[in-house]
C-alpha cells in the first residue's frame, strides 16, 4: 500500500506529454494515490527539463516539503529519471520512495533591490540573468563587500552547480558538480579593450560569499528567473547568495550527476 500519498502532475503542451501524463494518471489513481495541487508531497513533471523547472517554480514556496520527480518525453531530460515508457517503473518506484532518502540540490536565492526600497526575492534552479533590452549594460560587481569590477557587455549569468550544464555551458562557463557549494558568473559578451576592462572568464564563488551586481541607472533591465522572463527599471542592486535552499527530488533510480552529463553531452563512449 501507498498510504495515500500525495501527488500531482504537470506537462507540457505536446500531445506526446498529454498522452503520458493520461496514462500515467489513470495508473496512479488505479493504485490509489491521492491527487492533491495545493498540498503534494510529490510532484511529478511529465515534458522536460523545462516543465520540471516550471513546476519547480509553482512551488517555489513550499521547497521544504515538496519532492519532485521528472518523466521526459523528448530527447534529452537532465532532471528526469524515467521516460515515457517506464510509467508502471515509476509507480513501482513511488512505492519504494523514502522521503529520507531524497536528492538535495542547491537552489540560488536572488534579491531584487529597488530605488523606492520595494524588494523581491526568488530562488533558481539553474541561473539568473541579467541583461539590458538594447544596449550595452553597464554595471558594478562585488564579491561580499569587495568591489570586484565595472561590467560592461550584454548581461552577466550567475548559476548554481546543477544549471551549469544549461545556459551557463552555452556561454563557456565551467560545468560543477551539485556537491561543490558554489555559484558561477559568466559574462554574456563582455566589452574587453584598451578602454574597459573585466575579467573575461567565469568565476566560481564560494558559498560563504555573495555576489552582488549594482547596475547603472537605465529603465530597461530584463531579469531572467530560470525560464521566467520580467522587465523591470530602477533598479538598485541585484544580490545572489546560497541560503541552504535545495530542491529536493525523490529518490527514484536517480541517475549520479557525472552520467547525466556524459549521457547528455557525449553518448556512448567506445
Amino acid at each position: 500500500m501507498n498510504f495515500g500519498k500525495k501527488v500531482w502532475l504537470i506537462g507540457n503542451s505536446s500531445e506526446k506529454s498529454k498522452k503520458t501524463l493520461n496514462k500515467l494518471s489513470k495508473i496512479l489513481k488505479a493504485e490509489h494515490f491521492v491527487f492533491d495541487d495545493i498540498n503534494p508531497e510529490i510532484v511529478i513533471s511529465v515534458g522536460g527539463d523545462g516543465t520540471l523547472l516550471r513546476a519547480m517554480h509553482m512551488y517555489e514556496y513550499q521547497l521544504d516539503r515538496v519532492r519532485f520527480l521528472g518523466v521526459h518525453t523528448g530527447h534529452l531530460g537532465f532532471y528526469t529519471d524515467f521516460t515515457d515508457e517506464d510509467l508502471f517503473e515509476v509507480v513501482e518506484a513511488l512505492y519504494d520512495e523514502n522521503p529520507a532518502q531524497a536528492i538535495h540540490y542547491p537552489l540560488i536565492r536572488v534579491q531584487v533591490s529597488f530605488t523606492d526600497g520595494y524588494q523581491i526575492v526568488r530562488h533558481v534552479l539553474n541561473e539568473a540573468t541579467i541583461r539590458r533590452a538594447s544596449k550595452t549594460m553597464v554595471g558594478d560587481v562585488r564579491i561580499s563587500d569587495y568591489l570586484f569590477e565595472r561590467f560592461r557587455g550584454d548581461g552577466l549569468s550567475i548559476s548554481t552547480p546543477t544549471g551549469s550544464t544549461a545556459y551557463n555551458k552555452s556561454i563557456g562557463g565551467a560545468v560543477v558538480h551539485p556537491r561543490v557549494k558554489a555559484m558561477q558568473v559568466a559574462e554574456i559578451a563582455s566589452l574587453n579593450n584598451v578602454v574597459y576592462r573585466t575579467l573575461g572568464s567565469p568565476m566560481i564563488v564560494a558559498e560563504k560569499d555573495t555576489i552582488t551586481v549594482c547596475p547603472a541607472p537605465e529603465d530597461d533591465y530584463s531579469l531572467t528567473f530560470d525560464q521566467l522572463t520580467f522587465e523591470y527599471k530602477n533598479i538598485k542592486s541585484i544580490e545572489f547568495s546560497l541560503d541552504g535552499t535545495t530542491i529536493s527530488f525523490a529518490n527514484c533510480a536517480h541517475t549520479p550527476f557525472w552520467e547525466r552529463v556524459s549521457k547528455s553531452f557525449i553518448g556512448e563512449v567506445e
